[in-house]
């Protein structure tokens, strides 16, 4: 019971529209008021002044007070438009009802016209108010026509007593919605300005967060062009040392491009020794740089130095203040050295050396370097590692080759001293031998620079014949009557001819090398059967001495014998 008393005097409060609750608000004080002075006014007058107790006036009033609590639950239900319409509306009438049925424009009630009207400022705003002037001036000259023409019948004029306390009822209400009026503007303006305080307060929030927020996106902007530019140099850095192969080159090629793309004062690259035990300073780029390279600087591989650290931790390691930091060695050869990162340079999981960039600028590195700075010194490594497989391979290569042909010159040698006939030669009649003996001054120089003999005008021309590289024959063409001019056409045909010539002899030789080979095996196999066909010992040796003296053949002996244990003793 508590509980629905105390509601049904509770303002009712509508969150999402804030002027509906003022409304409200308004509507239940102003309600509540006058239900109070009504039900005072029905007690004054039934009491104090022997008025009827449902008499015209009191009726009036409870109708009033009925209405009133209507409306009241009908904005609670959410209806405040409606409630404060029907409120003002049965106040208005029952005013009307008590001016045409009493003392008509000298009642008090007529003068309570003005009750209604600040009710419809209050609740219901300038076309209220408007409406409710309009409809109280026209009660006011309906009253005053009908009195004039005696359309009705006035009851006798109320004592000043009564006239006072009718007055003062309509001076209460009417200084209550003033008052109500009053505070509801106050607060209408107290709620303006806190809300200018509130905007003027995010505006500059806001200003400050605009700052801010330009401050921000320009340091990430020049992040990004540091990034972009940084990542370009790095591709750039990276186009430029895929096409050095030579790791004498590579080296103070790579320290050059990475100073003049970052803008590092030194930029140095260490490589382990064999031991693995010292880093060794293979290229530089700065004055200094160089001085420690006349000198073969190194560095042990351990925490005393920046570049030691990063190759034995296989990580990034940044001196940001090399006054400051204790790992960092003061070298007197880069004495503007204000800030320094070594980054290790890794090859699949094993760490080869160490890439030094040294910067004039206190904190110049920051932690999102390391991550670009990282992927340079993994193109370096690979460039590095690259370029040693390269010179590995080349100098293999080279080895091979040499060692190819020095193996055809042996071949080819050992057939030639083989051969019944080294060369022919052909007089326009007939084919006749070559004498060894006699050596073409055209042939010598062939044979010595291995290319084409002519002059402009000569009375011989010498083609080389070659085999995978190596000269092995001569084609001597004379010209039987002095020097000529020889034709463009005529010398493409002999070295064509001669290409063809080396071939036909380099199959011809492996032909015979193979013949010879296969005669060898052929030979050793019927040896070694004939041996493995006795098994008794005098008939090996027996045997194995014939079948030996038989294939080697010529004026030949050969032995075999067994050792006895006193001839390894005499040994």
């Amino acid at each position: 019971m508590k509980n629905a008393f105390r509601k049904f005097f509770t303002v009712p409060v509508f969150p999402e529209d804030e002027d509906k609750t003022r409304s409200a608000s308004v509507l239940n004080s102003i309600g509540r008021v006058t239900t109070i002075i009504l039900v005072l006014r029905i007690i004054v007058g039934t009491f104090f002044e022997q008025e009827m107790v449902f008499g015209n006036v009191n009726l009036t009033f409870l109708i009033t007070i009925l209405i009133v609590e209507l409306t009241l639950y009908i904005s609670r239900q959410g209806y405040v438009k409606i409630a404060s319409l029907l409120l003002i509306a049965a106040v208005w009438l029952g005013l009307s009802y008590l001016a045409w049925t009493s003392d008509g424009i000298r009642d008090a009630a007529f003068f309570g016209y003005f009750v209604p009207i600040l009710m419809a400022g209050l609740l219901l705003g300038e076309r209220g108010v408007i409406g409710f002037v309009a409809a109280s001036a026209l009660s006011g000259m309906g009253l005053a026509y009908a009195e004039t023409n005696q359309l009705v019948t006035l009851n006798a004029l109320d004592t000043p007593v009564e006239f006072v306390r009718d007055t003062t009822a309509v001076f209460i209400l009417t200084g209550a919605f003033l008052y109500w009026m009053l505070r509801s503007l106050q607060d209408a303006l107290n709620r303006t300005r806190a809300t200018a305080r509130e905007l003027s307060l995010s505006n500059r929030e806001l200003s400050t967060l605009q700052v801010d927020l330009e401050q921000r996106v320009e340091e990430r902007t020049t992040e990004l062009n540091k990034r972009a530019a940084q990542l370009e140099a790095v591709s750039s850095v990276a186009r430029a040392i895929a096409s050095v192969q030579d790791l004498d080159t590579l080296l103070p090629a790579i320290t050059k491009l990475i100073s003049e793309q970052f803008g590092f004062y030194h930029v140095g690259i260490f490589l382990l020794d064999e031991k693995r035990e010292n880093a060794i300073l293979r290229a530089a780029n700065s004055e200094g740089g160089l001085q420690m390279l006349s000198r073969q600087h190194s560095l042990p591989v351990d925490r005393h130095s920046i570049v030691g650290y990063s190759i034995l931790h296989g990580e990034p390691r940044i001196a940001l203040d090399v006054g400051v930091d204790v790992v960092y060695f003061n070298n007197p050869d880069l004495p503007e050295t204000r800030s320094e990162m070594a980054l290790p340079l890794r090859v699949t999981e094993q760490v080869i050396g160490s890439l030094d960039v040294q910067s004039i600028q206190t904190n110049a590195f920051l932690e999102e370097d390391i991550s670009v700075l990282t992927t340079l010194a993994d193109q370096v490594a690979i460039a590095i590692e690259n370029a040693r497989l390269f010179g590995e391979a080349r100098t293999a290569l080279s080895e091979s080759r040499a060692l190819f042909e020095r193996y055809t010159q042996q071949e080819w040698s050992t057939f030639a001293r083989q051969a019944k006939q080294t060369g022919f030669i052909f007089d326009g009649k007939q084919v006749t031998p070559l004498d060894r003996s006699i050596k073409r001054e055209a042939a010598k120089v062939v044979v010595q620079t291995g290319s084409l003999s002519l002059e402009k005008e000569s009375a011989s021309i010498g083609i080389p014949i070659r085999v995978r590289g190596q000269t092995i024959g001569v084609l001597d063409v004379r010209a039987k009557r002095g020097a000529r001019q020889w034709k463009q056409d005529e010398i493409s045909i002999l070295e064509a001819a001669a290409e063809r010539a080396g071939l036909a002899l380099e199959t011809a030789r492996l032909v015979q090398s193979a013949q010879r080979r296969a005669a060898r095996e052929r030979a050793i196999g019927d040896i070694s059967s004939k041996i493995g066909a006795v098994s008794n010992l005098e008939s090996i040796l027996q045997t194995a001495v014939e079948e030996l003296g038989r294939r080697i053949g010529g004026a030949t002996e050969v032995s075999l014998e067994i050792s006895s244990d006193d001839d390894q003793d005499d040994r």
